[in-house]
């Protein structure tokens, strides 16, 4: 029977008014065609169980994915779908049946009549539209050529497809259907072509995929060609230089510089560099190559190429093995005592970057805190406890941009920056790089600005493809762990500060310098200065007379000074002969050490009128600050000295309306105000001071002085005052509170919303001490204000104070040499 008679019949035969449905995910068979498919669903297998009958009749749809996933057949209500004839029936191991199915004709589903345990649908044969003549010849010419474009540059499409669609172009439905068949298009572009009832959509949406394909495949044709070009160059090239050395070496006439060239590339081809580093050194070497010994580029070129290739472009550290947490947090137990917070955040970001396969995406670490912390050695512990190389690069002072992106090879002794030099040395992409002292880098000028070339050095973001002056080609610094260290994160510009994560390092408690002094200061001294421990033993009330008399600080350099002054008088006398066994007490701490450089007294004095215990943030930790006040016959005139910031001069300013406002309620008479000086005075006057945190003690010292009542001497505070007499948040909570306790205050007065920073105080700290918290400046006064005392001079200023060296307030404070 002829083709077209066999369409023509089978498109007037009768279909059922209701057949089985059934749902092929990764194939669909169109009209006139034929497929083998293996069937595994259970709603697929109890259709054809219900059905043993030869000849069955099923409507066709493809499912939505080809994932397990239950089907819901009402979804196919109303799409295109396909009757087929089920002729071979195979069972295969596996609860599989092979079928072979026969497309008859698309037809519409119009419902679903029934779910379980397979679905029936109500079907009706599809009228389909006819495509329009005066574009079809164009679309299936397009579309042959397409498929015979295709059929030339993939393997996969045999060659006799376009002849197929050739044969079959008086049919524009069947050319179409054959042609979504046989050109390998996805089952959701062939589901596509089954829903377009009209011809010429159905034919212009293959072709606009076949156009596409082409396209597609003749990217990939010319990358291939490109490459197999590029090999074949390679290999002439290779056996050109070969034919050369032979002759050469025949002749005798072996040339220095040639052979230099010839070690320089067979340098170049064992490191595997990256393309494009590959590229340009092997066009520097052949520059090289051309140039006399005697040039000064000569030189230049050579030391730019040795350069290149004792980068570590791919070596990495030996130990590369995954971050172990708990070698982590023994490291860094075994050389810091206490510092928990910074040892928890330290270990949680490794938790982080281990979970993540080590992808360096995230912030950089950045410790803050006064100096002798510990702030560089816990680095060095990290390094160790993960087994990567260790480098510092100390950038204190830095005012060249070029000292970090290097300079340009066109100056004269031109050479790599910081961070590739330190790659050099380590010979590892991956070593841990300590940059120390970062706020302390210079702020720019003729040279540029080196914070803003750390931006991209400390943004991952960005540092894989960091690009350094001299080299002028992208190295990947993704994978170096970097640390920064600093004192005052307020110097450190705000740009570069957001791309780190601070972990601040407030200090140490006595008990915290006594207990690290037993553990590793005295074992390392002792062995510096030849001496045994059974040579001199220095009790813990001794070490913490040393500590709290002698070196009142956040950090451990002073208290590490003065227990090497002892052992230095005790290893001149071990020389001298003396073998006797030294014990170390209080007085004699004093006749080696001298008088002790800091009293408790502060804790110990009567109050005074006029005198006030203030708490001073600074970036070497926190300190006490006296503020005095001085009443005088005068005008009303108001003197502030101490060399202040604009913002402490408000705070005096606010201070002082707020103590007029409450002077009935202080007994200050208004003549007072008319009638008087008065002269505020914060020491260390060679110190510049700002910040609002002194705003509730230069309160309280104006209100002592104007109403002749004294200030309780035992006790500290700090915190900020409005005109209203609200007590407002401050920072350095920490610090302050440590200073307190390291002078023998045991009470501190704090604002009320800084209550919540009370869990970063140390906990022994937080049990011997007292803390009120105020949110009105009424409570301060109610609490710090004494009654008035008849024999106590009113303008009373204890000159044997201690006089603070920083300002109280958290923004940064330095020398005025410095600013």
């Amino acid at each position: 029977m002829p083709r077209g008679q066999k369409k023509e019949e089978i498109l007037r035969s009768e279909l059922p008014p209701t057949l089985p449905l059934m749902a092929l995910r990764s194939t669909i068979v169109f009209p006139l065609g034929t497929i083998a498919v293996q069937m595994g669903a259970p709603e697929n297998l109890a259709l054809l169980r219900a059905h043993e009958e030869s000849g069955l009749i099923v409507a066709l749809v493809v499912a939505g994915s080809e994932q397990e996933d239950p089907i819901d057949p009402r979804s196919f209500i109303g799409k295109v779908a396909v009757a087929a004839r089920v002729h071979e029936r195979i069972n295969l191991p596996g609860d599989t049946v092979q079928i072979t199915l026969q497309g008859l004709r698309r037809i519409t589903l119009d419902d679903i009549d029934q779910v379980q345990p397979y679905a029936l649908a109500r079907v009706q044969g599809a009228k389909e539209t006819p495509a329009d003549p005066a574009e079809l010849d164009e679309l299936i010419a397009r579309t042959v050529s397409a498929a015979e474009t295709l059929a030339e540059l993939i393997e996969r499409i045999p060659s006799e497809v376009p002849q197929i669609l050739k044969m079959n172009v008086s049919d524009p439905g069947r050319f179409a259907d054959l042609a979504a068949t046989n050109m390998n298009l996805r089952i959701s572009d062939k589901d596509e072509v089954l829903q377009r009832l009209d011809i010429g959509q159905r034919i212009r949406f293959i072709l606009s995929r076949l156009e596409r394909e082409v396209a597609r495949a003749r990217v990939m044709e010319d990358v291939k060609k490109q490459t197999e070009v590029k090999i074949e160059e390679h290999q002439r090239e290779f056996y050109l230089r070969q034919q050369l050395r032979a002759i050469q070496s025949e002749l005798g006439e072996a040339d220095p510089n040639e052979k230099e060239a010839v070690d320089l590339l067979r340098r170049i081809d064992e490191a595997q560099l990256p393309d494009k580093v590959l590229q340009e050194a092997r066009r520097e070497t052949e520059r090289l190559r051309m140039l006399s010994p005697a040039s000064s580029e000569y030189q230049v070129l050579r030391t730019y190429l040795d350069t290149l290739l004792a980068l570590p472009w791919h070596q990495r550290s030996a130990n590369d093995a995954e971050i172990s947490l708990e070698k982590v947090e023994n490291a860094l137990g075994d050389r810091h005592y206490g510092l928990d917070e910074a040892k928890e955040r330290i270990v949680e970001y490794l938790a982080v970057r281990k979970l993540r396969g080590g992808d360096p995406n995230g912030p950089i670490l950045c410790l803050a805190g006064p100096p002798g912390t510990g702030k560089t050695s816990l680095g060095t512990a990290i390094a160790k406890s993960i087994g990567r190389e260790f480098y510092r690069i100390s950038v204190g002072g830095v005012r060249d941009e070029a000292e970090i992106r290097g300079h340009r090879r066109t100056y004269v002794g031109a050479m790599p920056g910081m961070l590739l030099q330190a790659l050099r040395r380590v010979q590892v992409r991956d070593p841990v790089i300590m940059i120390d002292e970062i706020d302390k880098m210079g702020n720019g000028g003729a040279s540029g600005d080196p914070t803003a070339a750390m931006l991209e050095v400390l943004d991952p973001s960005q540092n894989d493809s960091f690009v350094d002056h001299y080299l002028n080609l992208p190295f990947d610094l993704s994978s170096v762990l970097f640390i920064c260290t600093a004192n005052n994160i307020f110097d450190i510009p705000p740009a570069l500060r957001d791309r780190m994560e601070v972990i601040r390092i407030a200090g140490y408690t006595i008990e915290e310098k006594v207990e690290i002094a037993e553990r590793y200061l005295l074992p390392r001294l002792l062995t510096d200065h030849g001496l045994d421990p059974l040579d001199i033993t220095l009790p813990e009330q001794v070490l913490g007379h040393i500590t709290s008399r002698y070196s009142r600080e956040a950090g451990l350099r002073a208290f590490e000074r003065s227990l090497a002054s002892i052992l230095r008088k005790r290893a001149r006398a071990k020389a001298d002969g003396d073998t006797s066994s030294w014990l170390i007490d209080i007085e004699r701490v004093e006749t080696i050490l001298g008088a002790p450089r800091y009293t408790m007294e502060e804790a110990e004095k009567e109050p005074e009128v006029g005198a006030v215990t203030g708490l001073a943030w600074t970036s070497t930790g926190g300190e006490l600050m006296t503020i005095e006040a001085l009443h005088m016959p005068g005008t009303g005139k108001l003197t502030v000295t101490g060399q202040l910031g604009g913002v402490m001069r408000e705070s005096v300013d606010a201070a002082y309306s707020f103590v007029r406002s409450r002077a009935t309620a202080l007994g200050i008479s208004e003549a007072c105000f008319r009638e008087s000086d008065l002269h505020l005075h914060f020491p260390a006057g060679a110190i510049p001071k700002d910040g609002p945190s002194a705003g509730i003690a230069v309160t309280l010292a104006l209100a002592s002085a104007l109403s002749r009542r004294p200030v309780r001497r035992d006790v500290a505070l700090t915190g900020e005052v409005t005109l209203r007499g609200r007590v407002l948040e401050i920072g350095g909570v920490k610090e302050k509170v440590l200073a307190a306790y390291r002078a023998g205050l045991r009470e501190v007065i704090l604002p009320k919303a800084n209550e919540k920073d009370l869990r970063d105080v140390p906990e022994e700290v937080r049990k011997g001490m007292a803390f009120t918290f105020a949110s009105g400046m009424d409570e301060v006064l109610h609490l710090a204000l004494l009654a008035a005392v008849s024999d106590t001079p009113a303008d009373r200023a204890d000159p044997t104070a201690p006089s603070p060296t920083r300002a109280a307030a958290a923004p940064p404070i330095r020398q005025p040499a410095f600013r």
